[in-house]
C-alpha cells in the first residue's frame, strides 16, 4: 500500500518532511518514515500551478491571429486543461507518483486555490475520489507539533471539495471575462485610435474604478470656507474652549453673527453658566487581532509596505513557522489557541522586554476568542515556537517589524483595557448650547505594548450653575478633499465593497459584507493594475494614469463592470458555491450572459461617450508614448512599441532608426516585464534602482539593478548586483 502526499510547493514539502523521523531526497519528491504512517509513504510537490486553462487560440488558432469583435463571444463548448508550460517534467513525477498510490492526502494549502491547485492535477491524471481514498491536511501553522497532529487527524477530502468547485468557478469566470472583455475593449478602443491592449477583469476592473472616482473627486473638488462658533469660557483662574452643540456651519461670518443674535446672545464677552458637569471612568479595549487585509492596512499605515510585500514578508514567516497561516479572513481565534499563546504568555513577554505581571487578562474575551466565528482560519498570530536571537538577526527589516507587531497585538488581548476619565462640561450662554470634553488618561493598560498618542485634555474644575464669562467667536475654516487611496486603505475598501470605513473598523466588518476579490488575491490585483500601468504610486499615494481612466470611462458603460458591490455580489455567490449552495453551472450562465449583453452593447456606447472620446484625444497614442531623449545618438526619442501578438516583442527604442541609431531594448527582461518608469530611469540615469521579479531558469527568482552598457554604435543592458 502506498501514500502520496502532495504539497503545494518545495517549501511547504520541506515543512513536512522535517517533522517527520527520517527522509531521503529523489528527484521531485521525498520517500518518508514516520510511526504516523503505516504504509510506504511519500511526499510531492507542485510549483503552484502545475494545470492551466488552456488559451483561447487553443479552441481556434484564429484567435492567436489577430483580434477582432466579430469573434466575440469567446464560449469554449467544454473548458479544456494543460500542463502549465515549463512545468512538464514535475508534472510528470507528481503523475507517476499519484497513479501508484492507494492513499492521496492533498497537503496544498489550507484553503480553497490550495484545492484548486491538488483538484486540477488530479483531473487531470484522470483519478476520482472513488478511485483512491483521497484525505485532506487542514492546519493553520506549520510547527512540527501541529504538522503531526494534522497528519494524524486526516479530514475527508469530500469536506473541502465544494472549496475547489469555488476556486475553479472563479478561475472560469474571470477567463471567460478577461479573454472576453480585454478583447472587447481593446477593439472597441481601437476603432477609436487606441492602439493598446486594454486588460479587463471581474475584480481588477471594479479595483482599479474605486481609484479612478477618488482620484476624479480630488480633481473636482473645490474647497468653500465656512464658519464655526466657539465660546473661550472663562472662570476665576482658568479658561477652556467649548464648541456649540449641536454643531452647526454658516456659509458666512454675517450669517454666523445672525444666528447668534437670534439666539439672546452676541459676538464677543458676555455672561453665561454652567449647566451642568459630567465626569465618567471609561475605558478602551485593544485592537482587534489581525486578518490578513487589517494586517496589510495597518503595515501599510505605519510602514508604507505594499500589501504584496507584507503578504510575501508574513508568508515568510509562516514558512519560518512563527506566524500562523497568513491567508487569514478571519479577527478570532478559538479556545484552544488562546490556550497555547497563554502558555507561552512568559517567553512571548520576554521578546518585548515586558514584566508578566502586566498581564493579568487570563480569560477568554469574546472580542477576540470565539469559536463560532472560525470557519476554515483563525487570526493572523504568533505560534508557540519562539525565535531564537540568531533568528531574529535574520529577519530583514519588514518581517521584524511585521512579527513585532502580531505578537504585540496578541499579547494586548491579556492587558487591562486603558482607562481615562472624561469630564463633559456643558455650558449655557444665551440660549446657546457649547460643549467641551476633556480626558486624562489614569490606567495606560495595553496601551504599554501598542504605542498610542493619548489625548490628554485637561479641564478646570467647576460646578453646576457655576456663572462664567464667555468669549463667543468665529472660526474661519475650509472643507477639506477626499484622501488618496493608499495600498492600505484601497485593500480595506476593496474588503468592504467600497464602504468608507477606517481601517480598525474594517476589521470587524466581514460578518456581512463580502467585498471584493479574497484575502489571497487582494495584493496580486493591486500588483496587476500597477504593472499594467492602470495605477502608479507616488509618496505611498494611489493614483490612476491616464490608460486607466480611459479603460473606466470605457469600462462604465456597463455599471456591472466597474460596481464594487455588484462584484461583492458575485463574491457571495462564490461562496455559497463554496458551502454547496449554489451551481457552478448557474453562476456561469451568468457570466456568460453579462458577457454577451457587453459585447452587443459597448462598441455602440464608446462611439457615443463624448467625455471618452476627448480624452481619448487629448492622450497620446499610448503605443508611441516618449519616454525619453535616446542616451546614444542623444537625438532621438525613446518611444515604447508594444506587439499585441507576441509581447515578449514589446520594446522601447529610438525614433531615429531609420537614421541609424540603433538603440534600444526588450520590455521583457529575464521574464520581468518592464514598467514605462523603470524604462524611464534607464534611459536618464544609465541606472535603475533594484528591481525585483526577474525569473531563474530553474523557475526562481531574483532582485538586480538594470544598467546600460553604451558603446558609440550599439547598447546593451546588463544587471547589476551591488549593493549601492
Amino acid at each position: 500500500m502506498t501514500t502520496v502526499i502532495l504539497a503545494e510547493k518545495p517549501s511547504q514539502a520541506k515543512n513536512y518532511i522535517e517533522s517527520f523521523n527520517s527522509y531521503e531526497k529523489y528527484d521531485g519528491y521525498f520517500k518518508v518514515e514516520d510511526p504516523i504512517f503505516n504504509d510506504e509513504t511519500f511526499v510531492t510537490y507542485c510549483f503552484g500551478h502545475l494545470v492551466t486553462l488552456a488559451k483561447p487560440e487553443y479552441y481556434n488558432p484564429d484567435y492567436a491571429k489577430s483580434w477582432n469583435l466579430k469573434q466575440l463571444p469567446i464560449f469554449p463548448t467544454a473548458f479544456h486543461f494543460e500542463v502549465a508550460e515549463g512545468k512538464h517534467k514535475q508534472f510528470n513525477i507528481v503523475r507517476e507518483l499519484l497513479n501508484k498510490a492507494n492513499t492521496i492526502v492533498i497537503a496544498t494549502d489550507s484553503d480553497r486555490e490550495g484545492e484548486n491547485i491538488a483538484w486540477s492535477i488530479l483531473n487531470q491524471v484522470h483519478i476520482t475520489n472513488q478511485q483512491k481514498n483521497i484525505k485532506r491536511l487542514w492546519i493553520n501553522s506549520l510547527e512540527k507539533s501541529v504538522v503531526l497532529e494534522g497528519f494524524r487527524n486526516l479530514k475527508d477530502d469530500e469536506d473541502y471539495y465544494n472549496f475547489f468547485v469555488e476556486a475553479q468557478t472563479r478561475q472560469l469566470s474571470d477567463w471567460l471575462v478577461g479573454m472576453n472583455l480585454t478583447r472587447l475593449f481593446t477593439c472597441a478602443l481601437g476603432q477609436q485610435g487606441i492602439r493598446s491592449t486594454f486588460s479587463v477583469g471581474r475584480v481588477q476592473t471594479p479595483t482599479l474604478n474605486l481609484v479612478y472616482e477618488r482620484d476624479l473627486a480630488i480633481k473636482n473638488f473645490k474647497s468653500v470656507p465656512y464658519f464655526e462658533l466657539e465660546s473661550e469660557i472663562l472662570t476665576d483662574s482658568e479658561k477652556f474652549v467649548s464648541k456649540l452643540t449641536p454643531s452647526k456651519q454658516f456659509e458666512n461670518e454675517s450669517s454666523l453673527i445672525t444666528f447668534i443674535e437670534s439666539n439672546n446672545a452676541q459676538k464677543g464677552l458676555q455672561g453665561g453658566y454652567i449647566q451642568s458637569v459630567e465626569k465618567k471612568r471609561k475605558n478602551s479595549a485593544s485592537p482587534r487581532l489581525f486578518s490578513l487585509s487589517s494586517l496589510q492596512s495597518e503595515v501599510n499605515r505605519r510602514y508604507k509596505a505594499t500589501a504584496s510585500e507584507t503578504l510575501k514578508a508574513v508568508q515568510s514567516l509562516y514558512e519560518k513557522k512563527l506566524l500562523s497561516y497568513p491567508r487569514s479572513d478571519c479577527n478570532y481565534i478559538t479556545e484552544a489557541e488562546f490556550a497555547y499563546l497563554k502558555e507561552n504568555i512568559d517567553n512571548y513577554a520576554i521578546l518585548f522586554n515586558k514584566n508578566v505581571s502586566l498581564f493579568t487578562q487570563m480569560e477568554p474575551d469574546k472580542r477576540y476568542v470565539n469559536n463560532k466565528k472560525v470557519q476554515e482560519h483563525y487570526a493572523i498570530i504568533p505560534t508557540r515556537n519562539i525565535p531564537t536571537a540568531e533568528q531574529i538577526q535574520s529577519f530583514n527589516k519588514l518581517e521584524l517589524q511585521i512579527y513585532t507587531l502580531v505578537v504585540a497585538t496578541t499579547l494586548a488581548m491579556f492587558m487591562e483595557p486603558y482607562l481615562y476619565d472624561e469630564t463633559i462640561i456643558i455650558t449655557k450662554v444665551g440660549n446657546l448650547t457649547f460643549k467641551a470634553s476633556g480626558q486624562i488618561p489614569i490606567s495606560k493598560g495595553w496601551h504599554e505594548m501598542i504605542k498610542v498618542t493619548e489625548n490628554e485634555k485637561h479641564l478646570p474644575e467647576v460646578i453646576e450653575g457655576q456663572v462664567v464669562k464667555a468669549n463667543l467667536v468665529s472660526v474661519k475654516k475650509k472643507t477639506s478633499s477626499p484622501k488618496p487611496f493608499t495600498e492600505g486603505t484601497l485593500i480595506t475598501a476593496m474588503k468592504t465593497a467600497g464602504k468608507t470605513l477606517d481601517d480598525k473598523e474594517a476589521q470587524s466588518i466581514l460578518k456581512d459584507v463580502e467585498g471584493i476579490g479574497t484575502e489571497a488575491t487582494r495584493a496580486n490585483i493591486i500588483d496587476e493594475l500597477k504593472k499594467k500601468e492602470y495605477l502608479v504610486i507616488s509618496k505611498n499615494k494611489l493614483h490612476v494614469t491616464p490608460k486607466g481612466s480611459i479603460l473606466c470611462q470605457a469600462a462604465a458603460s456597463s455599471q456591472t463592470l466597474v460596481s464594487a458591490s455588484m462584484t461583492a455580489e458575485w463574491e457571495k455567490k462564490l461562496k455559497l458555491i463554496g458551502h454547496g449552495e449554489f451551481e457552478q453551472r448557474q453562476f456561469l450562465a451568468n457570466v456568460k450572459q453579462f458577457i454577451q449583453e457587453l459585447v452587443g452593447d459597448v462598441p455602440t456606447k464608446l462611439k457615443d461617450n463624448q467625455n471618452l472620446v476627448t480624452q481619448i484625444k487629448e492622450n497620446s497614442n499610448n503605443n508611441n508614448k516618449v519616454i525619453g531623449t535616446c542616451p546614444l545618438c542623444k537625438k532621438g526619442k525613446i518611444v515604447y512599441r508594444e506587439n499585441k501578438k507576441e509581447p515578449r516583442r514589446s520594446f522601447y527604442g529610438c525614433d531615429r532608426y531609420k537614421e541609424g541609431c540603433k538603440f534600444g531594448f526588450s520590455q521583457i527582461i529575464a521574464g520581468k516585464k518592464l514598467t514605462n518608469n523603470n524604462a524611464k530611469e534607464l534611459i536618464e540615469k544609465g541606472k535603475t534602482k533594484k528591481i525585483n521579479g526577474f525569473k531563474k531558469k530553474d523557475g526562481g527568482s531574483f532582485a538586480a539593478a538594470l544598467k546600460l552598457d553604451l558603446t558609440a554604435d550599439r547598447n546593451k543592458v546588463i544587471f547589476d548586483f551591488s549593493k549601492k
